[in-house]
């Protein structure tokens, strides 16, 4: 892992669930300053500027941290284990998200549904694709379908992070189903 990705593990810590590895607070809605980040992030022996920071931001695969207008303040986008509210969106979903896990969650998944677990909302994606790789991440990787329209017509609420991760409270089993890749 390069220096760039340390870095950014590292502010994905801080911002969603520690920021006082960085030694600093997020307002109520997730915003860090910049400039208390950049020096909190220093502070621990770490190598962070402006520069980096932007560079970090703009390359993020997953889009995970967004600045405000005139960057001075940032925030994770979503993935938060402490309550924030960063303004979420309620939107309509797809009819279809997916969720993906690893073989080992399945039997407890289909038996209680999916939970958020350490975060604030169970993340669901548009694309099989994505879930799969989600998967990957926790070990035999298994997709799991949501019936993300029938939930919604249900009057379940979703909401939509600037990275496009979908977001909902829980997912109840009736709404799942198990498919093959």
């Amino acid at each position: 892992m390069g220096k760039l990705d340390k870095l950014s593990v590292f502010i994905s810590l801080v911002l969603r669930h520690k920021p006082d590895a960085a030694g600093i607070t997020l307002d109520e809605y997730g915003w860090a300053n910049v400039e208390e980040l950049i020096g909190g992030i220093n502070s621990t022996g770490r190598k962070m500027d402006m520069k980096i920071l932007e560079e970090i931001v703009r390359t993020d695969c997953k889009q995970r941290y967004s600045f405000n207008e005139d960057k001075t303040l940032i925030r994770a986008n979503q993935g938060h284990s402490i309550p924030v509210d960063v303004e979420l969106k309620e939107e309509k979903p797809p009819e279809f998200l997916y969720h993906g896990t690893a073989d080992r969650f399945t039997k407890a998944i289909m038996e209680e549904g999916l939970k958020p677990m350490s975060r604030l909302y169970v993340h669901l994606s548009k694309g099989i694709e994505t879930a799969n790789k989600v998967g990957k991440r926790h070990g035999n990787p298994v997709i799991l379908k949501v019936y993300s329209g029938q939930m919604y017509q249900d009057g379940i609420k979703f909401y939509l992070s600037e990275n496009g991760v979908w977001l909902v409270s829980k997912v109840d089993v009736k709404y799942i189903e198990q498919i093959n890749v």
